[in-house]
């Protein structure tokens, strides 16, 4: 399989590492969170086989590419319509996380307004570019970004801080039943691959998607949640952890680099993280944008000359991100992504049935020519 389909699938994985997943995992630590993690990490695995063996099927063609050819306008339009409000909300969640951050650590003295409007400017910009160059801006952020950010899980995880006693008594509530919301939460650390909707039409030779790959991204995964979850408790214990609002920023926080220009680890940390999560908010919101770009022509909307419809979705986007951003506290972000977390554990699944209706549609289309 392609590189850029393991990027989609880490990004999503890396930036909910200190956004709302571990709190939410960590508040049921003795109620089944780690049961969860381990079904997730099963269920998970098996979506992202099924999404990539659909795909790899049809080379260079997008879902709603498949749907227009498939199914009737009565259906595509409002499934379309749902999955550009699916991918604004996830990029949403994470843009006013991240500017809850900078007003908590790095910038507190700065109005909200102010620091989401900079993060959703350089990301609109984003959002206008072709997904090919979306691609590449990937990888460039990730080649500098994730060596030091898997150099800093690796130091906290040898850190002599750490107490694995109470990583081995967390992991003793393995017998609890998995909790619901601690599922959910989980599971959508595995959704990065839904970002093939759109951008499969960038993969125009046959990928090839067999067990190898299967078991690499089942052992990623599996370092992944054990880092998301078990290195806060290692140094935070388990008495007071449920509290932490960002677990692994306070876990950050408890490192240092002696030798470094920057000896706390966590404004390291945090300025990488960013880097991670204006990739995941321009991936989530460039694929809303073509989205909509199937159901409305903007092109054609222009003043004297000059096309200003393409700029209409980044507009929407804006004022809706900046109304939230204002309108929630940190509590009901939690709460809010909890609930967005719960429904795509009902949506991704239900997507194999469209899945299978596409490809009987598309084999009759061809046995009929």
């Amino acid at each position: 399989m392609s590189r850029y389909f393991y990027y989609f699938v880490l990004i999503n994985m890396v930036a909910n590492i200190i956004a709302s997943v571990p709190s939410i995992l960590l508040r049921h630590y003795n109620e089944g969170s780690v049961s969860a993690m381990v079904l997730a990490t099963i269920t998970g695995t098996l979506i992202i086989a099924v999404y990539a063996k659909f795909f790899i099927q049809f080379p260079g063609m997008t879902l709603p590419d498949l749907l227009k050819k498939t199914t009737a306008k009565w259906f595509y339009v409002p499934l379309i319509l749902i999955m550009t409000v699916v991918w604004f909300i996830a990029g949403m969640i994470t843009l006013i996380t991240f500017t809850f951050l900078l007003i908590r650590y790095l910038t507190p003295e700065m109005p909200i307004i102010l620091i989401s409007l900079s993060i959703i400017l350089s990301v609109i910009l984003g959002c206008l570019i072709k997904t090919d160059r979306v691609l590449y801006t990937v990888e460039i952020i990730m080649l500098i970004t994730f060596p030091l950010i898997i150099y800093i899980f690796f130091k906290a995880s040898t850190d002599a801080n750490i107490n694995w006693n109470f990583i081995k008594e967390a992991t003793l509530y393995i017998n609890q039943m998995p909790n619901l919301e601690s599922f959910t939460s989980s599971f959508y650390l595995f959704l990065g691959v839904g970002n093939l909707f759109i951008f499969n039409r960038f993969f125009n030779i046959k990928q090839k998607f067999g067990w190898k790959q299967i078991i690499s991204i089942f052992f990623i995964t599996i370092l992944t949640l054990f880092t998301t979850y078990f290195i806060p408790i290692g140094f935070h214990g388990t008495s007071e952890i449920e509290s932490l609002v960002y677990p692994w920023l306070q876990t950050s926080d408890s490192l240092r680099m002696k030798y470094s220009l920057i000896e706390r680890v966590l404004f390291v940390f945090l300025l990488f993280y960013l880097c991670i999560a204006f990739l995941s908010i321009l991936i989530h919101w460039h694929v809303a944008v073509e989205y909509l770009k199937y159901l409305f022509t903007f092109e054609k909307i222009k003043v004297k000359g000059v096309n200003i419809g393409i700029l209409i979705p980044p507009a929407i986007f804006t004022v809706i991100s900046t109304y939230f951003v204002q309108a929630l506290n940190e509590s009901q972000l939690f709460r809010f992504s909890s609930i967005f977390y719960m429904i795509l554990a009902g949506f991704f699944p239900c997507m194999i049935l469209v899945f299978f209706y596409i490809k009987r549609r598309m084999k009759y289309a061809e046995n009929t020519k």
